[in-house]
């Protein structure tokens, strides 16, 4: 019987940033050599390049610095987050200044992303996180305790079990709230006090030193919340005094989303061992319908009914995968083009069924029109009307 791989060495569905881009990160603090906050690993500056890449353009060590560091030459920094620079910029002055930073926006705008890179950059992990939700305890915002040393030995340093908040405070790091409007409103007004005095008290430990743990020089907390889970635990007004909100919106071009969309879904169609194979046109039709029913209105002007659910580029990404995998795995059962329709249903449903008549609407609206002025894949898509009735 084979011996099970460590698990340090079983492959990972998803790497976190600070292991994918290791080369770019250690090349930009090896290229920028200007002031840094306390402890940051790069400078405001690279971290704003690390984000938004390097135009294309190579950037250069000098030869000492590669060979010292046994870094590459010369290097391209990839653009990993699709936005504006100006926004990246602010969150990066926010956390400079080691105040709160709070990205709003409509899921699946790749705010948790942009969360992780940033955090990657500035500290060298995202991993410092609390996924917020109804279930969330204040310990996990705060401490708890290893019961059986606790037990044995009673209250001490060595028993105390740091929130990844805690940890990032001690280490001077970036602490990461997923969710943050999901928690409890008691849970959120523990990070009142923790934002404002930069200590946890620890009342098990009175009288020794570690009775008040103070945070290092360089930490900051980074928030999460979607607008469409604004009412389920409103944040207070003293919460959001100590956030600076940034709003990370959708992306405005369409061939922009396009190619995110298809660089995106290619690579976790890659990481299954399948062959991609879905066209642009079938690429660029699953994005324009998103757009369309996102927007409420179409490229051309046309007027579409908005549905419940929300139509984010993260969902468009799934349903290109999911293509992408039909199409690899029934190769000759069934066009590509002519799945479509079936995941667009699935996605307008998830929130309310109902919400199927408006894509029906949109099929006798936006897709009819495109189809008559001789489009050949709104055509397919127009003959495919049938597959959209219950």
């Amino acid at each position: 019987m084979t011996a099970p791989a460590p698990i340090s060495a079983v492959p990972r569905q998803i790497t976190p940033p600070e292991d994918e881009f290791a080369t770019e990160l250690a090349f930009l603090a090896a290229h920028d050599a200007g002031p840094r906050p306390p402890g940051w690993r790069l400078t405001p500056r690279a971290v704003v390049t690390f984000v938004m890449g390097s135009g294309g353009q190579p950037l250069a060590l000098p030869e000492e610095s590669a060979a010292a560091a046994e870094l590459p030459r010369r290097l391209v920094v990839s653009q990993k987050f699709v936005g504006e620079r100006a926004l990246v910029e602010r969150c990066v002055i926010t956390l400079a200044g080691e105040r709160g930073l709070l990205l709003v926006g409509e899921p699946g705008t790749a705010k948790s992303m942009l969360s992780e890179l940033l955090s990657a950059a500035v500290c060298g992990t995202s991993a410092l996180t609390v996924q917020g939700t109804a279930g969330t305890t204040e310990d996990q915002l705060r401490y708890g305790w290893n019961y059986a040393l606790l037990l044995a030995k009673g209250p001490s340093r060595e028993a105390l079990v740091p929130s990844p908040v805690l940890t990032a405070m001690a280490t001077g790091a970036v602490a990461r709230v997923e969710e943050i409007t999901r928690c409890l409103p008691e849970v959120q007004d523990a990070l009142v006090s923790l934002l404002s005095e930069r200590r946890v008290a620890v009342p098990e430990l009175a009288g020794t030193a570690d009775a008040q743990l103070h945070a290092a020089p360089g930490f900051a907390l980074l928030a999460t919340a979607n607008l469409r889970d604004k009412g389920v635990s409103e944040m207070s007004a003293a919460l959001k005094r100590r956030f600076n909100f940034e709003t990370v919106g959708p992306i405005p071009d369409l061939d922009v989303e396009t190619a995110l969309v298809r660089r995106q879904s290619r690579a976790a169609v890659e990481r299954a061992g399948a062959p991609y194979q879905v066209d642009d046109a079938v690429l660029e039709a699953l994005v324009t319908a998103f757009r369309d029913l996102r927007d409420g209105r179409s490229a051309e002007g046309w007027e579409v009914e908005r549905p419940t659910s929300v139509m984010s580029t993260a969902e468009a990404v799934s349903v290109a995968g999911s293509l992408a995998l039909a199409a690899a795995y029934f190769p000759s059962e069934r066009d590509v083009l002519g799945l479509l329709p079936g995941h667009l249903l699935g996605v307008i449903r998830k929130d309310e069924p109902a919400d199927a008549a408006c894509l029906r609407g949109y099929w006798d609206g936006a897709v009819r029109r495109r189809a008559e002025q001789g489009s050949q894949t709104w055509r397919t898509l127009w003959d495919l009307r049938s597959a959209l009735e219950d």
